[in-house]
């Protein structure tokens, strides 16, 4: 018996729900946030061949759609609450579902995040999704928060850095060579980010400001430096990377340190009397912190050398729209 469309969501993406007052199955789901909470909502729309390759398995694109969406909330120190799903097919392909659902609702059950609703539809590979989470008045995290005198932080793996998940597209696109071991790491980076939820719900109350690497380091920290009306200074030697991208030419190291996207690392800053709290929160976190710069009065991103000086680099970040 084929498929159709209601059976493929009641097969595929009908987890119980627990936490909502009304899951998938009616014309709108209900969620109650806890008292005194207030609601976070982000969206973000994946599309084949723009956010993904037509290579990835479908386990690893299922835990990187929700991936990137659980990033925006735990940029604002939200707690993941139920996201809704919208699926765009070009076939109906059981062992595409079965993978996808698998590392969809797998991340899903980790940090406690039920599906609760969505859509799907025939034509070209397309995923969106919609999150919600909680969090309490006045304690989001948010981009314009920052201040003269603030540290510039950003996480990252203990084994790892910046710019992998870049350096990982360029081996598939062919203009970077790595041997097996050291691709398979960088691989990891593109295909399976790990959303730093618990750090974000950590650093309530510590960090002025944070946002979530998607774009490329120059980019998103400017996004920071327009809304709070600052400006900044990184200091390009203390980036963190990870072996693999440190035997890498200067200029791919540039390109994928500082406009490489995809990396889903908290970039967020602080005072520096809240330099331990911050340690402790990486720690409990499970996660690493670098120091990679200030918060200046003075506007404008300047980047520094080894040496502290200032270089051009002539890098901008992702723009889907840019010529």
């Amino acid at each position: 018996m084929a498929l159709g469309e209601f059976d493929l969501i009641a097969k595929y993406f009908s987890p119980r729900t627990r936490r909502a007052v009304l899951g998938g199955g009616d014309d709108c789901a209900l969620l109650q946030p806890a008292p005194g909470q207030q609601l976070a909502v982000s969206t973000d729309l994946l599309l084949e061949g723009r956010h993904f390759l037509p290579t990835v398995a479908p386990e690893l694109l299922g835990h990187k759609s929700l991936a990137v969406n659980l990033s925006d909330l735990a940029a604002c120190g939200a707690r993941p609450l139920a996201f809704t799903l919208a699926l765009a097919l070009p076939r109906l392909d059981e062992g595409f579902l079965e993978g996808f659902s698998r590392g969809l609702l797998a991340l899903a059950v980790e940090h406690d995040c039920e599906l609760v609703g969505g859509d799907t539809t025939a034509g070209p590979l397309a995923i969106g999704i919609t999150v919600f989470g909680e969090v309490p008045p006045g304690q989001a995290l948010l981009r314009s928060g920052a201040c003269a005198g603030d540290e510039l932080w950003v996480s990252h793996a203990a084994d790892g850095g910046l710019g992998d998940a870049r350096l990982a597209l360029e081996v598939f696109r062919g203009r970077v060579a790595l041997a097996g071991e050291a691709f398979s790491e960088v691989r990891v980076a593109l295909e399976r980010p790990q959303p730093r939820v618990a750090l974000g719900l950590a650093l309530r109350g510590v960090a002025n400001s944070a946002i979530d690497l998607s774009d490329g380091l120059l980019g998103d920290l400017g996004h920071i430096l327009e809304r709070s009306g600052v400006g900044a200074t990184l200091e390009y030697a203390a980036l963190p990377r990870s072996r693999a991208l440190a035997a890498q030419p200067e200029g791919v190291q540039q390109a994928c340190l500082l406009a490489g996207g995809d990396d889903y690392e908290l970039l967020v800053s602080a005072a520096p009397a809240q330099r331990d709290a911050l340690q402790r929160a990486a720690r409990d976190a499970g996660v690493a912190l670098a120091r990679i710069g200030r918060i200046d009065a003075e506007p404008g991103l300047r980047v520094l050398d080894a040496q502290g000086r200032p270089f051009a680099h002539g890098l901008r970040s992702f723009d889907h729209f840019a010529p």
